[in-house]
């Protein structure tokens, strides 16, 4: 059951924001051919979970804390994804839509993405070699996306700018069963804890300790 965080269609807020040298964001423009997806361990891969949630089906809730996206198919189940989300100062929480949806996307790095590391490219055109992977989905008016990656090792990790990466093997699974409009519901990294089953009952993602939560500040979304 999912305990009621948010109130309205909230902006995407950053839990905070810290400048440091570019060797402190080594993946933010990691380049590497996809590999075997079986380096995930099993509660990263793609299955089918038993959820218990108020959301309506079709809706993307993601689990910050616990680093999975689950897919609500309604009736108590859903699909559990895993995925990359924001290091330290840059996971955010709230709810937004899917405003736009793109196959082998271009990257436009964020001037504030460039002012930390100056030797990224300007723009890199989509392909195999692109860190945003096969797929993107573009939440709402920010430069958030929920997008693939060509290194599949950063899955289950906190390591990007903001933005969810799944494997593309996955981002493309979830990207066809999403629509313009579906609602995307992020939880924040040290607040509750979705808790899935799987189907016999067994569970399979507990619910991580809190910290104390970092300051929140509102900025623009970086990849």
């Amino acid at each position: 059951m999912l305990p009621p965080l948010f109130s309205g269609a909230a902006s995407a807020q950053v839990l905070g924001y810290a400048s440091a040298p570019p060797s402190a964001f080594p993946t933010d423009n990691v380049l590497k051919e996809e590999g075997d997806g079986s380096v995930l361990p099993e509660r990263l891969r793609r299955t089918i979970v038993a959820l218990d949630s108020r959301e309506a089906p079709g809706t993307i809730i993601i689990d910050t804390g616990n680093t999975v996206l689950y897919y609500v198919l309604g009736q108590g189940r859903a699909i559990r994804y895993g995925v990359g989300v924001g290091r330290e100062g840059f996971t955010w929480a709230g709810v937004q839509t899917i405003s736009h949806k793109a196959e082998w996307p271009d990257w436009h790095p964020p001037a504030q993405m460039i002012a930390r590391q100056p030797y990224l490219p300007r723009f890199m055109a989509g392909g195999p070699g692109n860190p945003l992977g096969a797929r993107a989905m573009y939440l709402g008016s920010s430069e958030y996306r929920i997008h693939g990656t060509n290194d599949p090792t950063t899955i289950g990790k906190f390591v990007s700018s903001g933005c969810i990466r799944l494997t593309n093997e996955d981002v493309s699974d979830l990207f066809s069963r999403v629509d313009i409009g579906t609602r995307v519901v992020v939880l924040p990294k040290n607040g509750p804890h979705v808790v899935a089953s799987a189907i016999d009952g067994t569970a399979t993602n507990p619910i991580r300790a809190t910290a104390a939560s970092p300051r929140r500040l509102v900025t623009s979304a970086l990849y």
